[in-house]
């Protein structure tokens, strides 16, 4: 299937998240910091990234420029990750330059089948 990067820090989140995906066939890389997503984006190539807004060594929209100013001609999709739900919070993402949005928590019934709509 896919390879999809992971980049959250809430250690229940990105183990649940995992979980779901391997079980539908993808590879799954997996980062609790932004420096560490934006070097695995880089050098892993994946096909979808869910970032994560709120890490601790940088926000999510400092990471998506850094992975927007190294990708080059590659355009790689990245779907803002958060538990920011707030009205309007799905349009600053795109507005922002995420390719999607999805907040949390996880629909055990929906998230799987979410983030492959993205890869289609």
């Amino acid at each position: 299937m896919a390879t999809i990067l992971l980049i959250e820090d809430t250690p229940a989140n990105l183990a649940l998240a995992e979980k779901l995906l391997r079980a539908a066939g993808h590879e799954v890389l997996t980062s609790d910091t932004a420096a560490s997503g934006i070097a695995m984006a880089r050098d892993r190539a994946p096909d979808l990234v869910l970032l994560d807004l709120g890490l601790p060594d940088m926000d999510g929209w400092q990471a998506l420029r850094r992975i927007r100013a190294e990708e080059g001609d590659a355009r790689l999709r990245v779907i803002a990750f958060t538990a920011d739900a707030m009205v309007g919070d799905r349009e600053r993402a795109l507005s922002g330059g995420f390719d999607g949005y999805m907040s949390k928590p996880i629909d055990f019934a929906t998230f799987t089948r979410t983030v492959e709509g993205f890869l289609a």
